[in-house]
């Protein structure tokens, strides 16, 4: 009977998260608490398209930012010269970004280990300098997105109630796609690959197939998360969209909260994002980076203490209690 009060205690937990999550704009109504919230989420959806490629895979990339960018440059230059429908824009996005994902993961799957992420680490920084020279897509002045019109069709709203329902369903999406994939084929395939690839081969396995697959999967989840971030500040430049920092923090995200499980980023998130706020607010502004020192040594401490991250922590914290 333990088992199965267990898992009805968890899935009550997870039923009452989501009711929280939902029910966040209308019990907070200032729009800081509101941002906070769409940045979490946002962070989550990051993480939880990171996840497929570094913990199911596990290909850690920290280029990430490459296929972020992807999306948010696509949908508002469609936007701008097209006038194209962002949630259009927003697809388009995607299909560029597995573009990009294919041709980067061709050669860079020859690569393993340190050696992959530091290639990834390369190219994101080759195409930021790429966009910054390219007039074009504004080089390094940026792009604004056009202002007029509101509501769901053209993805900008009056307040930030309507941004938060869309990251929420985007966030719904990737949960989906990654509890569907983990169960299928591909999921048992990439922790054979995990694992060990080569013995991986030796079974069979068409290795660089499946990891391409995962890394299209994930930067087409990244790109939508770029469009998103478009529409809602309404303004990308190459350090808001393309920064190495940013890919540092999606990997951040998915290690610290639980590489290769499915709450890991959504807990990496609730924890990151509110800390990088807080140390904003304490510092005024004047310790710039220094939550990427605080992020450094929560990594160091669950690397020693819980290579599992946050859900392995929950997971002894559980275990723990139930033997007591």
């Amino acid at each position: 009977m333990r088992p199965r009060t267990s898992g009805l205690s968890l899935q009550a937990a997870v039923a009452l998260l989501a009711a929280a999550v939902l029910g966040w704009p209308l019990i907070f109504r200032g729009p800081y608490p509101q941002h906070i919230m769409i940045l979490i989420l946002l962070n989550a959806l990051l993480g939880t398209a990171w996840n497929i490629l570094g913990g199911f895979a596990g290909q850690i990339s920290l280029g990430q930012a490459i296929f972020f960018g992807a999306g948010a440059y696509t949908s508002t230059l469609l936007a701008q010269h097209a006038e194209i429908s962002p949630w259009i824009g927003l697809v388009a996005g995607a299909l560029v970004a597995i573009v990009i994902a294919i041709a980067i993961g061709g050669p860079c799957f020859r690569l393993s280990g340190h050696y992959f992420a530091i290639a990834t680490i390369a190219l994101g920084e080759i195409a930021a300098i790429a966009v910054t020279n390219w007039d074009y897509a504004g080089g390094a002045v940026g792009l604004f997105l056009p202002v007029e019109g509101t509501g769901l069709a053209q993805m900008k709203f009056d307040d930030k109630r309507g941004y938060h329902y869309v990251i929420c369903a985007l966030l719904v999406l990737a949960l989906a796609v990654t509890v569907w994939l983990r169960g299928a084929r591909a999921g048992y395939y990439w922790r054979a690959i995990r694992e060990d690839q080569a013995a991986a081969r030796s079974a069979g396995v068409p290795a660089t197939r499946y990891k391409l697959l995962a890394i299209s999967i994930s930067a087409a989840l990244t790109a939508m998360a770029g469009t998103f971030y478009a529409q809602y500040v309404l303004f990308i430049d190459p350090p808001s969209v393309l920064p190495l920092s940013l890919s540092i923090q999606i990997c951040l995200v998915a290690v610290l909260g639980g590489a290769g499980t499915l709450l890991g980023p959504l807990l990496g998130a609730a924890v990151l994002v509110p800390l990088s706020a807080a140390t904003s607010v304490l510092l005024g502004g004047s310790g710039r980076s220094l939550d990427l020192v605080v992020y450094g040594a929560l990594i160091m401490v669950i690397a020693v203490f819980e290579p599992s991250g946050l859900v392995g922590l929950w997971r002894r914290i559980s275990a723990t209690v139930s033997r007591n």
